[in-house]
């Protein structure tokens, strides 16, 4: 496994005059390394084999470096370390090795006492992170309940012989029931006409928990909350991962598939920040970001934020 860490992307302005309270992320991040105080980790996955495989529009590869240079700027007021441990690449179409790659890294990064972000990519990033939570996870006498909260207009359930953007809950469905744990999945978002009936079907079968995204909206806030909380009581360690085209197309145009509709950014952020309070958050994930795709890096730029506040 080669881990590229592209510290040259950390560039930005830099305010002498106000002194160290005017820091930004790229005066705060450092090459993650051996021995460091536990802190937040960025870990890319750089891959567009994934959304090739489920006929999307390519392009995410591009994804983690350019939610570096949308994250490089942003005002830093936190106190924790903040690493950077480079991105997991996918050679060619090797995307199972990628995954394995990236499952290890995160794992170590867990060992370590870090927070792991996850820079996507398409998001095949969440088999992966999952698989490394899970990994780190069994080491323990007693197994937390896992939890996996996930803000997407698909339900990312479907049937395939490969591995891709749009099976990896399938996937993770499948590897707890072989390894005997309960599956605890929360979809937040969901289009109704982007989700065939089948995949409704599978979703009632596995029992996921879901909102559509006619109901994300902030009239219904309370409702949105409860739910939310109800899901965050019954299990242990938090799993949160954020597809980019749960938001409305004008927030977010460079994705695969930009939504119609989606739940606006407001909305996500405030739900995103709710977790990350119940204290349970372990690892967590941005995916789909398609720079090809973007218009004045709207996309990146809302993507940077919702990263960072999952931090601050």
């Amino acid at each position: 496994m080669t881990i590229h860490i592209p510290m040259h992307l950390w560039q930005g302005r830099t305010d002498l005059a106000e002194g160290a309270a005017a820091r930004r992320w790229h005066q705060w991040v450092q090459p993650e390394a051996p021995g460091q105080a536990a802190g937040v980790a960025l870990l890319g996955l750089a891959c567009d084999e994934g959304v090739k495989r489920n006929q999307g529009r390519s392009g995410a590869r591009q994804g983690p470096e350019a939610l570096r240079v949308a994250l490089a700027n942003l005002a830093w007021h936190g106190s924790c370390g903040l690493y950077d441990a480079g991105d997991v690449s996918c050679q060619g179409t090797e995307l199972e090795a990628a995954q394995r790659d990236y499952a290890q890294r995160l794992s170590q990064l867990l060992d370590q006492g870090h927070l792991p972000l996850g820079l996507g990519g398409g998001h095949e990033i969440a088999f992966a992170s999952f698989s490394g939570l899970a990994r780190h996870l069994e080491r323990q006498a007693l197994r937390p309940r896992i939890g996996i909260l996930n803000f997407d207009a698909h339900f990312d359930l479907r049937h395939a012989a490969q591995s891709s953007s749009g099976t990896p809950f399938r996937q993770i469905a499948e590897y707890c029931q072989a390894a005997d744990l309960p599956f605890n999945y929360c979809c937040l978002g969901v289009s109704e006409l982007s989700n065939t009936q089948a995949l409704f079907d599978q979703a009632r079968q596995l029992k996921v928990r879901y909102l559509l995204d006619r109901q994300m909206q902030g009239w219904n806030m309370p409702a949105i909350e409860a739910f939310l909380d109800g899901f965050l009581d019954g299990i242990d360690v938090l799993y949160m991962t954020l597809c980019l085209d749960v938001l409305p197309a004008s927030q977010a145009p460079g994705v695969s598939a930009p939504s119609a509709h989606g739940v606006d950014v407001q909305v996500v952020e405030h739900l995103v920040r709710r977790a990350q309070a119940s204290g349970k958050l372990r690892v967590a994930d941005i995916a789909e970001l398609n720079p090809g795709l973007d218009h004045d890096q709207r996309t990146a730029r809302v993507a940077a934020r919702l990263l960072a506040s999952l931090i601050h």
